[in-house]
């Protein structure tokens, strides 16, 4: 039996809902990368997207130990938890994230404005 239900995944993570007694579970999203996995609300999910584009918008290491040391710290909607990165990890987490989104709100108007 099939336990999950993809949503989208890039060569960094996936982004899924879980499926139990053959009921998928679409009121969260589980989001793995980088050996972490984060079980999110869709408006925790919209707000992690905007946490990565305002890191993304951040040029060098401002504000980092190591002049160029290439990695950013990247907060979540977990306020207790940041996540360390490579700028290219971000640019993955970022496509995951806006992909996962893109397909979110494709399914909502798929099945809710287009629905006769």
């Amino acid at each position: 039996m099939k336990e999950i239900q993809q949503i989208y995944h890039n060569d960094f993570g996936l982004a899924f809902y879980w499926i139990r007694n053959e009921e998928v579970l679409t009121q969260r999203v589980q989001l793995i990368f980088k050996e972490t996995g984060f079980y999110l609300l869709p408006e925790e999910l919209l707000q992690f997207s905007f946490l990565i584009e305002s890191t993304s918008k951040k040029q060098g290491c401002a504000g980092c130990c190591k002049e160029g040391c290439g990695k950013v710290l990247l907060k979540t909607p977990i306020k207790a938890i940041d996540v360390a990165v490579s700028k290219q990890e971000l640019f993955y987490i970022k496509d995951l994230v806006k992909g996962t989104l893109f397909n979110l709100q494709l399914n909502d108007y798929i099945n809710e404005v287009c629905y006769n």
